[in-house]
């Protein structure tokens, strides 16, 4: 047997192999580098989404739902007013009266055919726009998914007694306090995409 000995060409084929090494390494990098900004992207995207609906909450459990508690007859006008038609607080507001009116005064067990699932859109209770930054609008969907009776005054009359000392008592027996509670769905979505979305769930007592 003849060894061979020639070797021409093996310093083309190493510095090729080194390439195809480095070019691989630099792909694996450019990759890990998109994955990572269409990542912080799509935190952004929902983040900002998430404050939407933060937003939303805030509303329904502050100006909406207890304008509505004392009479609904005579609260859902001015509620639609100021944010619903051409108030200074405009913003689209729409509700499902028939729907919202007996999931605030009835248990969950008297609402009959009414929506109860998850889904915040599935025939929504409530729903509004925000204006977020720059031309961004997010839409906020909202529904009452679960009530239990409690026995909060809803009328709006303040029947608290006159003052007593420390050691003074009362002239009667007042019942222990058992919140009504609300377990709200509210999701907040970009107007102009839909898959931009974060929901809440919030347990509201009053």
């Amino acid at each position: 047997m003849k060894k061979l000995g020639n070797e021409d060409g093996i310093a083309l084929v190493t510095a090729l192999m080194f390439t195809l090494i480095c070019l691989g390494m630099v792909m694996a990098l450019m990759q890990m580098l998109l994955l990572q900004t269409k990542s912080s992207g799509s935190l952004k995207n929902y983040r900002s989404s998430l404050e939407a609906s933060y937003g939303g909450a805030e509303l329904i459990t502050r100006e909406f739902i207890p304008g509505l508690f004392a009479n609904y007859s005579t609260g859902i006008g001015p509620l639609m007013t100021a944010f619903g038609g051409t108030g200074v607080g405009k913003i689209d507001l729409i509700v499902n009266s028939a729907s919202l009116k007996t999931k605030l005064n009835e248990p969950t067990a008297n609402w009959g055919d009414l929506s109860r699932t998850l889904d915040p859109k599935d025939v929504p209770d409530l729903q509004f726009s925000l204006n977020g930054s720059g031309s961004t609008q997010f839409k906020v969907y909202a529904k009452i998914v679960d009530t239990v009776e409690g026995n909060s005054d809803t009328t709006g009359i303040d029947y608290l007694d006159s003052g007593a000392g420390v050691a003074g008592a009362g002239a009667g027996i007042s019942p222990k306090h058992n919140p009504a509670l609300f377990s709200i769905e509210v999701q907040g979505e970009r107007s102009n995409n839909a898959k931009e979305k974060a929901q809440l769930s919030v347990l509201y007592a009053y």
